[in-house]
Formats: C-alpha cells, structure tokens, sequence
C-alpha cells in the first residue's frame, strides 16, 4: 500500500488521548493511532451507505407494489377488522 505523509491539526484534547494510547502501549506510533481510526471511520461510512441504499430500495419497493391503495378510512377499517378477527 502506498503511503503519503500528512500534516494535520487536532484539538488538544485529541492529541492527549493518541497519546496516552501511545504511552500505554496500545499504538506504537500517531501513525497506528489515525490508520487505525481511519479504518473504524471508513466501515462506519461503508455501513451507513449500505443501510441507505437499503431503505431506498424498500422505499422503491413500497412505491412499486401494485397492492390497491387505501384512505386512511379504508385503512383504518381493514385494521379494525382484521384485529376483532384475532381476539
């Protein structure tokens, strides 16, 4: 994997945690650290995109299905009736 060199500016508070983690042992370098956040970051959006395209594709559906459409009365009505028949 090629690598290319960064510089960045982070909050105080940002820099302390990287490294405490550092000095704990839990990273060898700031490197580790932000490659590592990278990575949680990087599923996160990969994750989100696929939970999008998932409601878009049930919204879709939703808008397709060639089921009768029903007023809120109608509704309401077929509601009512279907739950007096499982009491």
């Amino acid at each position: 994997m090629a690598m290319e060199k960064l510089s960045i500016t982070l909050p105080t508070e940002m820099v302390d945690v990287i490294k405490a983690e550092i000095e704990a042992g839990a990273f060898a370098s700031t490197s580790e650290v932000l490659r590592a956040a990278m990575r949680v970051w990087m599923r996160g959006e990969e994750e989100h995109k696929e939970r999008i395209a998932s409601i878009r594709a049930r919204v879709q559906a939703s808008l397709d299905d060639p089921s009768p459409r029903l007023s809120s009365q109608e509704m309401r009505t077929a509601l009512d009736t279907l739950f007096a028949k499982n009491r």
